[in-house]
């Protein structure tokens, strides 16, 4: 029962959004940008582990078009359902990345965009550490974030209440080097979701190495 306790707030929320949050991000520029610049540093046939995979576009999907073997890993039935049906080329689980067991160095690169912000600031690095290990040494990892010092903070996310923990840029990729990443280059963006509800998101995307580049 815990587990489910932990899980519940996100995948509730994802639940709702279900395909109105990949149609309220689908015009993310910086998002695909990210994903041109890991693309650049994946060897033919990658296996990459995708966490927060939600509809499976436009990130799974992009991997795999381009070739590469790809896990999907989302808490919410309702987004793992989509992604299935709309990336049939990559596997999805259903599962918390929390929870799930991980085999050091398995992946060639993981990514994981904007799936931390309902987890507290522990379990967030917990989890980064947790990636750190899962893909080999000299593997690529992409993180996105919304760079804010709050935690445990009371909002509202396209219409549907949330609580939100995050930390500032500089803190968060003080985290990402701390668990053994180099950081090899950091993307600040700006962006409103195509939503009635949305607001101005401030963004951060970092791309890190496993041990030095």
């Amino acid at each position: 029962m815990a587990e489910d306790d932990r899980r519940a707030p996100a995948a509730e929320v994802f639940d709702v959004l279900g395909i109105a949050y990949e149609e309220a991000f689908a015009a993310s520029e910086p998002h695909r940008a990210s994903l041109r610049r890991l693309l650049e540093r994946l060897a033919p046939g990658s296996r990459v582990l995708d966490v927060g995979s939600g509809t499976g576009r436009p990130t799974a999907q992009t991997l795999t078009e381009a070739g590469h073997r790809v896990l999907g890993v989302d808490v919410s039935p309702v987004m793992t359902e989509l992604a299935a049906r709309q990336v049939p080329a990559a596997d999805f689980r259903l599962a918390d990345i929390r929870e799930l067991p991980l085999e050091d160095a398995s992946f060639d690169a993981v990514c994981a965009y904007f799936p931390l912000l309902q987890m507290s600031r522990a379990e967030q690095a917990a989890v980064v550490a947790k990636l750190a290990r899962a893909v080999r040494p000299g593997g690529s990892v992409a993180l996105a974030t919304v760079p804010l010092d709050v935690e445990d903070a009371e909002g509202f996310f396209m219409g549907q209440p949330v609580r939100v923990t995050s930390f500032a840029a500089g803190a968060f990729t003080d985290l990402v080097t701390g668990a053994g990443l180099a950081v090899l280059a950091e993307e600040h963006a700006v962006f409103t979701p195509a939503h009635p509800d949305a607001v101005p998101e401030p963004h951060l995307f970092l791309h890190a190495l496993r041990g030095a580049p």
